[in-house]
């Protein structure tokens, strides 16, 4: 019989790395192979290399439960993140169980076999990989390419014009013109990073979004428990008493910028905090830069793009050597890979996820998905001990495979991220959903969730079959 892993996972960015390390803590005699699409590790801290790039969670909920993270800084730079996760990967053994440049195309269910048939690219040449368990680690969004709008004008526009998913290397802002379209977490960032180096820079948004100051530091021991209570307070109370958040965000973004800067206009959104999540500012330095004179916030649609910048539909011209994009993400769903059950192409959006984490009629895949609301590794972690948990007990019990049964009970399907956000609201249909009840809706307060995963019936809503002879997932 060819080789066959125990578990495969695809992606070797945050929550694949997670995946892997909890495989080896919680599953040491499990063979794993991790498929990396990129050639490097790290996922999105690899990726993106935008001036200032950064967490917008404290790292003290952000690294791993098992690997906390140890410098002072409480919002982190992109590069320290990456080096966290290069160095947990290593401490776990999990760095010699990648294969980099390994792209899946396509994965295979077998019910005779008990197992996936994985199809690879690597270097224009395909092979297979057969697993008995396959775990999905590729988060929601696509890495070749951000989502790009419609620019009226682009092919006139003679300056530069840049997304930040595909930074250049050789682009020097300093005494340029930069505009930055976007008001989401990217825009918030590049602002005062472009600022720092030399720009002088404006940033348009068609309207703007909650932006909350917060330290750049913290030493203290119980940052981890406080950040997780914050969190979770701070979005039950953005839905309970939406106004009094409202209130104290806008009265900080005062605070912070010059006397009579209009914050109505430019701070004050349209919809109700952690309807979208919040954008972070390390010690307020987005408000530093406007009131350094250096940044300016314009609030209205972009007519065009002109041979030397932008122009507002309020007949506002901007000049702009370089011109950022900053519009947010295109979704998708488990890589963009080919899903196969016993012959049967399955389209992924078309299916009710159970707890978040795995597919109806999918047997043996399981997928991470983190917060929308909090640190997305706090929900990575439940995740990976939920399946760890799962395939100790498939081994002990002697399951060839175990399958979400979908309802038996129509159910509304809900979007599976619980945000407002631009990109979310374009692209949710490109992902699978979630329902209206247990096991088929995802949690979205961190501690709840904790207490749901620990005293729920783990294999509710699963079909479990029994392995044919010895040797099922373990």
């Amino acid at each position: 019989m060819d080789e066959t892993d125990d578990v495969v996972v695809v992606g070797a960015g945050l929550s694949g790395i997670g995946a892997a390390c909890h495989l080896a803590r919680e599953c040491p005699d499990a063979s794993v192979t991790v498929l990396e699409a990129r050639d490097a590790l790290g996922g999105t801290w690899d990726l993106f290399r935008y001036p200032g790039v950064r967490s917008d969670s404290g790292m003290a909920t952000y690294a791993y439960d098992f690997a906390p993270w140890t410098q002072p800084t409480a919002i982190a730079e992109g590069a320290d993140i990456l080096a966290y996760l290069e160095q947990t990967a290593h401490a776990y053994g999990v760095d010699g169980r990648v294969r980099l440049g390994h792209r899946v195309v396509r994965a295979a269910w077998s019910t005779t076999e008990a197992r996936w048939r994985v199809e690879v690219e690597h270097d224009g040449v395909a092979s297979e990989v057969l697993c008995r368990f396959l775990w999905v680690c590729t988060g929601y969004y696509r890495h070749d390419r951000g989502h790009e709008p419609d620019l009226v004008g682009r092919d006139a526009y003679a300056g530069r014009l840049v997304h930040p998913q595909a930074w250049p290397a050789d682009l020097d802002v300093a005494d340029r013109d930069v505009v930055v379209i976007g008001s989401g977490a990217t825009a918030v960032t590049l602002v005062p990073a472009l600022v720092d180096r030399g720009a002088r820079v404006t940033m348009v948004q068609r309207s703007p979004s909650y932006v909350a100051s917060v330290p750049r530091l913290d030493r203290s021991r119980s940052a981890r428990v406080r950040g997780i209570v914050t969190q979770a307070g701070l979005y039950a109370l953005s839905r309970r008493a939406p106004g009094l958040v409202r209130g104290w965000l806008l009265r900080d973004v005062a605070r912070r910028l010059p006397p009579g800067y209009d914050v109505a206009t430019h701070f004050t959104p349209r919809y109700e905090p952690w309807d979208q999540r919040l954008c972070v500012s390390p010690d307020g330095d987005l408000f530093a830069a406007i009131a350094s004179g250096r940044a300016e916030v314009v609030t209205g649609t972009v007519e065009r793009l002109t041979a030397g910048g932008v122009r507002m539909a309020s007949g506002r011209e901007l000049a702009a050597d370089v011109v950022v994009t900053a519009t947010g993400l295109e979704l998708l769903a488990l890589g963009g890979l080919e899903l196969v059950v016993d012959g049967e192409v399955v389209d992924p959006a078309a299916l009710l996820t159970w707890r978040g984490l795995m597919l109806a009629g999918v047997p043996n895949l399981a997928l991470t998905l983190g917060y929308s609301a909090a640190s997305w590794t706090l929900r990575a972690d439940l995740v990976a001990r939920f399946v760890t948990r799962l395939l100790g007990t498939m081994r002990r019990r002697g399951w060839a495979s175990v399958t979400p049964v979908p309802p038996a009970r129509p159910q509304a399907r809900r979007p599976l991220l619980a945000l407002r956000a631009g990109y979310v609201l374009r692209d949710s249909d490109r992902l699978p959903s979630q329902g209206t009840r247990h096991p088929w809706v995802v949690g979205h307060d961190p501690l709840r969730e904790r207490l749901a995963f620990t005293l729920r019936r783990r294999t509710t809503g699963l079909r479990a079959v029994r392995a044919r002879s010895a040797g099922g997932p373990r």
